[in-house]
């Protein structure tokens, strides 16, 4: 389950848990903001197969996010909503995670940045209601996905860094 480096690396530290680390070089103020609004996601949330449909995110504690991706042929489109619990710039976000494909089964998501030396470490720390619910998730390719999304991240971030060069 995943390597090391710039790499995502994916574990399981309980039966109710999945933990996904990646390391990005670049300062955690701008991985933290293309995390905050539509403008940013739109840029690099989800795989390269799914077209970016819809996007609603209310950045603030207690706000709702939602986001629609348009499947390739005749795939559904793939829903995805929660909503924000805990935001603390640049270091934190807790917010609850669904798939509308599998709704009502809810996990809570705490992603946490550190920066060392100009890189930052993100940890998407997820918490299942169950094993089962944990262990569907991971069954549904979630791993490849959030790899790819996050090698999108990295795509976008030079993108971001470029213009803050500016």
């Amino acid at each position: 389950m995943g390597g090391s480096g710039n790499k995502l690396t994916v574990t399981t530290p309980s039966d109710r848990e999945i933990r996904m680390t990646r390391v990005f070089d670049a300062p955690r103020d701008l991985v933290f903001e293309a995390h905050t609004s539509c403008e940013h996601m739109s840029n690099w949330w989800g795989p390269h197969k799914y077209e970016f449909a819809s996007c609603e995110i209310d950045f603030r504690p207690g706000g709702k996010w939602r986001i629609v991706h348009k499947g390739p042929g005749d795939e559904e489109d793939q829903g995805f909503r929660g909503e924000f619990r805990e935001i603390v710039p640049p270091e934190r976000i807790v917010w609850t995670f669904e798939w509308e494909g599998l709704p009502g089964h809810i996990s809570v998501e705490t992603l946490t940045l550190e920066e060392h030396d100009g890189k930052t470490t993100v940890t998407a720390n997820a918490v299942y209601d169950s094993v089962e619910d944990r262990d569907g998730m991971l069954q549904t390719g979630m791993e490849e996905g959030a790899a790819e999304t996050y090698e999108r991240l990295v795509e976008y971030l030079e993108t971001l860094k470029a213009r803050a060069a500016r």
